[in-house]
């Protein structure tokens, strides 16, 4: 088993900038390819970015691309969400996962965490 648990939500103002942290516990964090996913309410959940096992490869969705970085501190079992020039559209709840391969579908991720609140005003 793998518990996550994410940090760092918030309320801020379009164009300012946060990080999320994934804190990780259980079985071995490095063995696994994290993501982080995000749900707006009355919609699906979606891809927001991914990170492999070493930290050595990263991919985005198109809408956070260039604004949000995705990073992982194997020593300290975390991974990071480093959101900049945040916009009200990135409003949702943001979850960390765990899954054994990199890819962009939830129904891939074996362990969840319980998410954090993000809310950009305009």
């Amino acid at each position: 088993q793998v518990q996550l648990v994410e940090s760092g939500g918030g309320l801020l103002q379009a164009g300012g900038s946060l990080r999320l942290s994934c804190a990780a516990s259980g079985r071995t964090f490095s063995s696994y390819a994290m993501g982080w996913f995000r749900q707006a309410p009355g919609k699906e959940r979606e891809f927001v970015a991914v990170i492999n096992r070493n930290g050595g490869s990263t991919f985005y969705a198109d809408s956070v691309k260039g604004r949000f970085t995705i990073s992982r501190d194997n020593a300290k079992n975390t991974v990071y969400l480093h959101m900049n020039s945040l916009k009200p559209e990135d409003t949702a709840v943001y979850y960390c996962a765990a899954g054994v391969r990199v890819t962009f579908y939830p129904s891939n991720y074996e362990y969840w965490g319980q998410g954090t609140q993000v809310t950009v005003s305009s």
